[in-house]
């Protein structure tokens, strides 16, 4: 019999010379697609139940840990275990194990988001251990699962139903890659899938059937002369995007298809509410003939954020880190923390555009960097 691998182990994190950016090719190598966080959830947590000055908790594949300090304020640092699928181009980079070149770290996360969480458990060794500094505000650290996928799977929305006290606080930061500036809100996202029928028939006899895959014409017609719009909010300018994502149909190379679907996804500035995006691309679908009560089905949808960059606790952590504030054009967790009432921004190394890329890295500086601006606000 095979003996099973050996758990994955996190170095000491209130080690002197501990280095984030080596911590970071460590969480690389401990592969965590989505629906297999498992393993590195397990190395956070032992790694953080080390640190005398922290409460663990776990919920499924999340980490929480929390400092209780009885301190006025309580900020969040949280980021995403979860990676999309490796690469599958030959000769690929962004894969596991990581590798280096020189001072730049490539591997499947790198950027989104292995660096920020590395950054993340740097500052619990520094300051979740009973002989480290004290922070100036009480911090709750958030690890979870499944943020690549769908938002009915997500870690930290499972928190916020089963535990939600443990996400109340004054103040959130997401480690998303931001290249080191504060970015503010977010886009929120919806999916749709539009079905078309038709009746099927020998390719051979077409004039017998009707061709569902011709019927989608109009709608990626609709789609391809779209003129995305570009919405101030709170002095960030924030671009949508309406898009045809995935499109399937037809059985056979000599069968007329009688069904055919095409998946579209919306990306919304956060002058909008869900039902305000929904109406929106219901208007559009409309003048291209699609019955939306009869051929869409949503199937997937996340607000919105506004940057709320003009609260006190937003405020203090852009003149701590310093920069000039951004908008967040994808969609980040930082909408579901404003749900819950808590303000929130985007601050992480690396450039997100290299996330889910066949090269996906990061550099060693822009880590350092990170964790430097972090901790600086931290000990005030």
């Amino acid at each position: 019999m095979t003996p099973a691998p050996a758990p994955a182990r996190l170095p000491d994190l209130t080690a002197a010379d501990l280095d984030v950016a080596a911590l970071t090719a460590t969480l690389l190598d401990i592969r965590s697609v989505s629906d297999e966080e498992g393993p590195l959830a397990d190395a956070v947590e032992a790694a953080l139940r080390r640190l005398g000055r922290l409460t663990v908790h776990r919920i499924g594949d999340t980490v929480v840990a929390r400092t209780d300090l009885g301190l006025p304020t309580r900020v969040i640092l949280a980021g995403h275990l979860d990676t999309v699928p490796l690469p599958t181009v030959p000769g690929s980079r962004g894969t596991v194990p990581s590798a280096w070149e020189g001072d730049v770290l490539y591997g499947r996360g790198a950027v989104d988001m292995k660096s920020g969480v590395a950054v993340q458990l740097a500052l619990a060794g520094r300051f979740g251990h009973d002989a480290g500094p004290l922070p100036v505000h009480d911090v709750t650290w958030v690890f979870y699962d499944h943020e690549e996928v769908e938002s009915a799977k997500s870690g930290l929305a499972r928190v916020a139903r089963r535990a939600p006290e443990l996400l109340e606080g004054d103040f959130a930061v997401l480690l998303e890659p931001t290249d080191g500036v504060v970015e503010g809100g977010c886009n929120g996202t919806c999916r749709y899938r539009v079905s078309f029928t038709g009746v099927a028939a020998h390719s051979g006899r077409a004039w017998r059937g009707e061709n569902a895959i011709h019927k989608m014409g109009a709608l990626l017609a609709a789609l391809a002369v779209y003129e995305p719009a570009t919405v101030t909010v709170e002095g960030l300018d924030y671009r949508e995007g309406l898009n045809a994502i995935r499109a399937s149909g037809g059985v056979a190379g000599n069968v007329i298809p009688d069904a055919a679907s095409v998946e579209v996804n919306y990306r919304f500035a956060p002058d909008k509410s869900l039902e305000q995006a929904h109406a929106h691309v219901r208007e559009v679908f409309a003048s291209a003939g699609v019955d939306w009560d009869a051929q869409v089905e949503i199937t997937d949808a996340s607000p919105s954020a506004r940057p709320g960059l003009d609260r006190p606790a937003a405020a203090a952590f852009v003149a701590a880190v310093g920069g000039e504030p951004k908008p967040k054009y994808g969609w980040t967790d930082v909408a579901r923390f404003s749900e819950l009432g808590v303000p929130a921004v985007n601050f992480g190394p690396g450039d997100a555009l290299l996330a889910h890329t066949d090269d996906e890295h990061v550099h060693r500086a822009a880590v350092h960097a990170c964790l430097d601006a972090l901790a600086t606000w931290l000990r005030g």
